[in-house]
């Protein structure tokens, strides 16, 4: 599992990729988290399974979305208090409910 942290300049989704990595290390995960801008959207979503936007991005949404939807990469937008998930595990649930949501309901 791919998972790409997006926000402006790369700094906070720097950390929010961390915390996630370590998350899901520790629940034995092999989940690879990585930081990425804007503007380097375009070339990550290429080697991502999931795309977790910033809070301040919410207006780049339905950009990132669309760009997401033509790679089947699932978008979530993380929520204004994601820098208090100090551990990772609230937002590596966001990952997983994301997953889920796109499985088909017969493979549930």
């Amino acid at each position: 599992m791919r998972i790409l942290v997006v926000c402006g300049a790369g700094a906070s989704s720097t950390f929010v990729a961390q915390r996630v990595r370590r998350a899901a290390h520790e629940q034995g995960l092999d989940y690879a988290a990585s930081a990425g801008t804007v503007r380097s959207l375009p070339i990550d979503l290429d080697e991502a399974d999931v795309v977790l936007v910033g809070p301040h991005l919410a207006n780049e949404l339905p950009r990132i979305e669309h760009e997401a939807v033509a790679r089947d990469v699932a978008v979530v937008l993380l929520p204004a208090d994601v820098f208090t998930d100090r551990d990772g595990i609230r937002t590596l649930a966001l990952v997983h409910e994301a997953l889920r949501a796109r499985q088909p309901a017969d493979s549930v």
